[in-house]
């Protein structure tokens, strides 16, 4: 990764699956300097992989989860694989 890029691995649980969450979240990347990709699971979390600076990282994930804050139970987030776009975000699954 380039110099000041993080990449993180968010996994959202809740009701997460069928309220729009994967699109939401590509909206909102699209107002930050983020790339990356979300998918919904087959345990039915989301997984949210996002690429960036951590200052645009922490801005968009605080604007998602004021957005969906009544679907999300719980998160977990640990660190993301390398080489991730931060051009865009894209749904996956």
């Amino acid at each position: 990764m380039t110099d000041g890029v993080i990449c993180k691995r968010v996994e959202f649980r809740g009701r997460v699956q069928g309220v729009g969450f994967r699109m939401t979240t590509a909206r909102i990347a699209r107002r930050h300097p983020v790339g990356g990709s979300v998918r919904n699971c087959s345990d039915g979390s989301v997984e949210l992989i996002v690429a960036g600076s951590p200052a645009a990282i922490d801005e968009f994930l605080a604007e998602l989860r004021r957005k969906m804050h009544g679907y999300i139970q719980d998160e977990s987030t640990t660190a993301g694989p390398e080489g991730v776009r931060t051009d865009r975000l894209e749904i996956t699954g």
